[in-house]
C-alpha cells in the first residue's frame, strides 16, 4: 500500500507516490514506462517518467539497495563518473498484501547507451577498442579513488560520445567497496583480471549471436584493457627521473596528465645529492581539468574531450580578438555569444535532439576543417554549419531506426535476449545516432 512505503532520498519528489509501486516492475503499464536501451542485468530494471525526466528502477533486496545507494552517492562526491543515486523505496506490497522487492532508483544518464545496444548495429572493431579504452580510464579513476569494483564489465557500464571518443560511466556498484586507505596492487590486479575475463565473455556472446561486425577479436580486445590500464596508471602515478637541465619535462608531464583529463593536487620533486638528476612523482586527485575550466568560463557542462575541443576554439577566438583590458572571462562570454550559441541555434529544431550541443559543435568544427582542406582555403563558420546540416546531420539515423517500436512489446534485433533492449519514446536527449 502507498501509505506503507519507505522512501529514502536526498530530495523526495512527491511524484514518486504516483507511480504504481503496488505492482511488480514487469507488470507496470505502458503509460509509466519509458522505452530505453538497457544492458543485461541479474535484476529487473525498467525506465519511467518522473517530473519531466527519466529514472531507472531496479528491483533488489533492501540491504543491497541501501548499500548501492550509499556507494553511488559516495562515488559522486569523489567526482567519479557514475549514475546518480536518486532514491530507495522499501515496504512495497501488492494489492493482496504480498511483499514486493525493494527498489533502487537512479537518474537516467542522458545521451548514453549500453554497449550491447550499440553492438546490435554491427559496430566495428575500432569501436570495440575505443569502448575498452574508455572502460580502462574509468577503472583507473575508480582505483585512484580507492574503489574496488569487483564486477568490471561492459554490461555494468554506460557509454557516451566524447568528441569522437567515448566516456564510460559506472552503472552497477552492487559488488563494489570503497577503501579510504586506497587499493593494494593485488586488489587492482584482481579487478583488472575480472575485467579481462568479463569483456572477453561478453564479446564472445555477441559474436556467437551474430551481433558483432566481422573482424572482432574478443580475446585481443579484452586483453587490450590490461595494457591500456597499465599505461594510464603509470602516466598518472609513476615516478619519472631526468637530468637537472631538463626541468621542462616537469611541464611536459603536467600537460600529458591534463590531456588525459587529470589535475595535479601536488607534485613531489626530489634532487639527488649531486644535483645532477631530479625525480618527480605527481599526486593525481581528480579528473576533468578541461571540463572544469570550460564550466568556469562559460557555464557549459560537457565531457572532457568535448571541453578540450571547445576550449581550443575559445582560445583561438581569444587570440584573434585579444585587446587591452579584456580578461579571459570577458572573451569567453563573447565566444559563447558570438560563436557557440549561433552555431547551436542554426541547427533545425527537428534535428536539435540528435546529438547534445557540445558534440554538434565539435562535429561542426571537424566538418569545417575537412571541407576547408578540400577547398584549399578557409570556409566561413556559417557555411560550414549549413554544409554539416545538409550533408551530415540529415543523414543520421532516427532513433526508431536503431530499435523499434517505441513502446509496448518490441521486436528485438537478432540474438538479443528478451527484455534487454528498448528505446526511449519522447525524450529528445536520449537520441544517439551514427555511433561510428
Amino acid at each position: 500500500m502507498v501509505s506503507a512505503l519507505e522512501i529514502t532520498a536526498a530530495t523526495v519528489d512527491p511524484a514518486l507516490l504516483d507511480l504504481p509501486w503496488h505492482l511488480p516492475l514487469e507488470e507496470w503499464p505502458d503509460e509509466n514506462i519509458v522505452a530505453l536501451p538497457k544492458g543485461l542485468s541479474r535484476h529487473t530494471v525498467r525506465f519511467a517518467h518522473l517530473s519531466g525526466h527519466v529514472i531507472a528502477i531496479k528491483e533488489t533486496l533492501p540491504e543491497l539497495s541501501k548499500r548501492e545507494y550509499d556507494m553511488l552517492r559516495n562515488l559522486s562526491k569523489l567526482d567519479v563518473p557514475c549514475v546518480e543515486a536518486f532514491a530507495i523505496i522499501n515496504n512495497r506490497n501488492d494489492a493482496d498484501g504480498n511483499e514486493l522487492p525493494s527498489v533502487l532508483i537512479t537518474r537516467h544518464l542522458k545521451f548514453s547507451l549500453p554497449y550491447r545496444a550499440m553492438w546490435s548495429q554491427g559496430l566495428r572493431a575500432e569501436t570495440a577498442t575505443r569502448l575498452v579504452d574508455a572502460l580502462a580510464l574509468l577503472l583507473v579513476r575508480l582505483h585512484i579513488a580507492g574503489f574496488f569494483w569487483g564486477d568490471v564489465s561492459l554490461s555494468n557500464t554506460l557509454f557516451r560520445r566524447d568528441a569522437g571518443s567515448f566516456a564510460a560511466y559506472l552503472v552497477d556498484a552492487e559488488t563494489g567497496h570503497l577503501y579510504e586507505s586506497g587499493l593494494s596492487n593485488g586488489q587492482r590486479e584482481n579487478d583488472l583480471e575480472i575485467a579481462r575475463v568479463n569483456i572477453a565473455g561478453e564479446l564472445m556472446d555477441l559474436i556467437a549471436s551474430g551481433n558483432a561486425a566481422p573482424g572482432i577479436d574478443a580475446v585481443a580486445t579484452s586483453e587490450r584493457i590490461m595494457g591500456k590500464y597499465r599505461e594510464l596508471w603509470v602516466e598518472l602515478t609513476g615516478a619519472e627521473s631526468f637530468n637537472a637541465e631538463e626541468k621542462w619535462k616537469i611541464n611536459r608531464r603536467i600537460e600529458r596528465l591534463n590531456r588525459l583529463g587529470f589535475d595535479i593536487d601536488e607534485m613531489s620533486i626530489r634532487q639527488d645529492a649531486s644535483g645532477a638528476r631530479i625525480k618527480i612523482q605527481p599526486k593525481v586527485v581528480d579528473a576533468g581539468h578541461h571540463a572544469r575550466r570550460l564550466i568556469r568560463l562559460t557555464g557549459l557542462d560537457v565531457e572532457e574531450n568535448q571541453a578540450r575541443r571547445l576550449l581550443n576554439d575559445l582560445d583561438e577566438y581569444s587570440r584573434d580578438h585579444h585587446r587591452m583590458g579584456a580578461d579571459e572571462e570577458v572573451l569567453a562570454h563573447e565566444w559563447l555569444s558570438n560563436i557557440f550559441e549561433p552555431v547551436i541555434l542554426s541547427i533545425p529544431k527537428d534535428m536539435s535532439g540528435r546529438l547534445e550541443p557540445a558534440e554538434i559543435f565539435h562535429q561542426v568544427l571537424e566538418h569545417r576543417w575537412y571541407i576547408s582542406e578540400n577547398a584549399g582555403h578557409d570556409i566561413a563558420l556559417g557555411d560550414a554549419v549549413d554544409s554539416y546540416v545538409k550533408n551530415v546531420l540529415t543523414n543520421r539515423r532516427d532513433e526508431e531506426a536503431l530499435i523499434s517500436p517505441a513502446t509496448g512489446s518490441i521486436e528485438l534485433p537478432k540474438g538479443i535476449p528478451s527484455g534487454t533492449i528498448t528505446v526511449e519514446e519522447d525524450d529528445e536527449d536520449a537520441d544517439w545516432r551514427d555511433l561510428v
